[in-house]
């Protein structure tokens, strides 16, 4: 930094004078950075310079004849201006001189090293963010435009213990992937928490990069969605875009054969999966542009019992889709929004962390759906809940009772097994929207047993073709409606349904108090099942 200096000069009388000393009155001026200032000191005897001030230095302090010093000012250490003496003394006469040093006090600034950053609109989730450098003598806070939700600033530490002087801190700024073909812009303001007048206030300007663009509802933009899925995805085997996608594995396209193409749909993707992938976050964004395919399938994301992820919105969209696999993905919710798909017929969500059955699970919501697939969503398998610490565990482990609702939706298929659903199933015994077998019902279908009536059995789940439960933490008793169920043979029920693990959360034993010890009594009373086992054993 360049100094204002106003003449310095120490000096004795003209040659040959003896003990002559003098000064002229000098000064001068320092910015508030301080710095050097090299000046000559003369005199026929020895001197001795001095301050009170810690913040000026004279070297050497003390010489004879012609001497060059070195004024060492500090930084200043507030706003405010400061002034200092330098005393010249003469050894010989004890004559005293001045010099007077002003500094001035540092400005309120608030400077941005790089004030300009582009981004990408894409990158993966570790690696979306960018350092800026600030420099500034007043504490601020970083104040984001509102429309700019997709960037965010971490918290900052700005170190003014020793005054005003600007110190320098580093802000972590992170983004989201830009899904838009178009620019956009935040411009960051970082503003003084005290009431000051700035003499200097960047602004810091991001710009991000458009998406690629997607020309929806074209064989094309199917190519590209998947492509860009792949890749947030970081599955493990990726597809060669220089391929016709005819050649990509786990990628069926329709063709006119098949039912339910039009010609419109004749080229695009009717199916596709991704295995063994990688993600922190929901759905990549351009899945809403497979708006021709019916069936989606992603499973088996990296550290999924770690993970506490959102589905989003963005596969809401593809209102036509009829099956749909989300497992082990890292699910804890999921949104609303998925009732938009009333198409769906098979749903499988297993695998993931969810501590409730999602609410957006009803049949109103799903009108067409057969198949929901929610099994193994523990996170760690722990065999004693009554002695376990951790919450999080998911596997439904907030549920208060065993989702009776989800029995009386009547699906073909509902798998719960490998949970930590807890109680007792349900009777329905006071619930009138469960209704009992009719004699109507039992005179028009042979293979009904007289007892479904005679002993009143509610009609639960009559349509339901595979319905397992084992491995929870269910107890009590076996109700009737389950214990002569028509499907219970097809269910397995020594191995899928009875079998429960460990003890509950109140220290119950998981079991069924009223297990049978083999399925005779079922065959007594569905004696064509009896016959028709008899002959297969024949």
């Amino acid at each position: 930094m360049m100094f204002a200096v106003i003449a310095l000069m120490c000096s004795c009388e003209t040659e040959g004078t003896d003990n002559a000393f003098s000064t002229e009155p000098i000064a001068f001026d320092v910015e508030a950075t301080g710095g050097v200032v090299k000046r000559t000191i003369t005199s026929s005897e020895r001197w001795i310079a001095s301050t009170d001030n810690a913040w000026i230095t004279v070297s050497p302090a003390n010489g004879r004849a012609t001497t060059e010093c070195e004024f060492i000012i500090d930084s200043a250490l507030t706003t405010s201006p400061r002034r200092g003496v330098v005393r010249i003394q003469n050894l010989a006469t004890w004559e005293e001189r001045e010099i007077v040093i002003s500094q001035a006090g540092f400005d309120y600034t608030i400077e941005v090293e790089e004030p300009n950053v582009e981004i990408a609109n894409y990158d993966r989730i570790d690696d979306r963010y960018f350092d800026v450098t600030v420099r500034s003598n007043i504490d601020f806070t970083v104040d984001i435009p509102d429309n700019a939700g997709w960037l965010a600033s971490e918290r900052h530490t700005l170190d003014l213990n020793r005054g005003a002087r600007p110190r320098q801190t580093t802000i972590r700024f992170k983004w989201d992937i830009n899904t838009t073909d178009r620019k956009r812009l935040a411009e960051v303001v970082f503003r003084p928490k005290s009431e000051v007048e700035l003499a200097r206030q960047d602004v810091l300007a991001v710009v991000q990069q458009a998406a690629e663009p997607i020309e929806p509802d074209t064989r094309a933009g199917d190519s590209v969605a998947l492509l860009s899925i792949s890749r947030t995805l970081q599955t493990m085997v990726m597809w060669d875009a220089s391929q016709s996608m005819d050649l990509w594995n786990n990628v069926v396209l329709w063709n006119e054969s098949m039912e339910g193409c039009t010609p419109e749909k004749v080229g695009r993707v009717r199916k596709a999966e991704f295995y063994f992938f990688n993600i922190k976050e929901s759905l990549p964004f351009e899945v809403r542009y497979l708006t021709a395919a019916d069936e989606l399938t992603f499973f088996g994301n990296t550290n999924t019992f770690l993970l506490n992820l959102e589905l989003g919105d963005d596969i809401s969209e593809l209102t036509q889709l009829k099956r749909l696999t989300l497992g082990s993905y890292g699910l804890i919710s999921l949104p609303k929004s998925l009732a938009r798909l009333k198409n769906l017929e098979f749903l499988d969500i297993c695998s993931n962390n969810f501590q409730t059955v999602p609410d957006v699970l009803t049949k109103e919501n799903f009108p067409a759906l057969r198949t929901l697939i929610l099994n193994a969503n523990q996170r760690s398998a722990i065999s004693d809940l009554s002695n376990s610490v951790r919450t999080d565990l998911g596997g439904f482990m907030d549920e208060p009772e065993f989702p009776t609702d989800l029995i009386k939706w009547d699906l073909d298929t509902l798998v719960l097994s490998v949970n930590y659903l807890q109680g007792h199933l349900p009777t329905f015994e006071d619930d009138p929207e469960v209704p009992y077998y009719t004699q109507e019902e039992i005179d028009a279908v042979d293979s009904l047993p007289q007892i479904l009536v005679d002993r009143r059995i509610k009609k639960v789940m009559p349509s339901t073709k595979r319905f397992s439960i084992n491995l929870n933490r269910l107890y009590g008793k076996l109700p009737d409606w389950l214990l002569y169920h028509p499907a219970l043979d097809l269910w397995i029920p020594y191995s899928l349904v009875f079998p429960q693990e460990g003890r509950a959360k109140n220290g119950t034993l998981a079991v069924f108090d009223n297990e049978p010890a083999n399925m005779d009594y079922y065959y007594k009373v569905y004696t064509t099942k009896k016959q028709q086992k008899e002959e297969d054993d024949e």
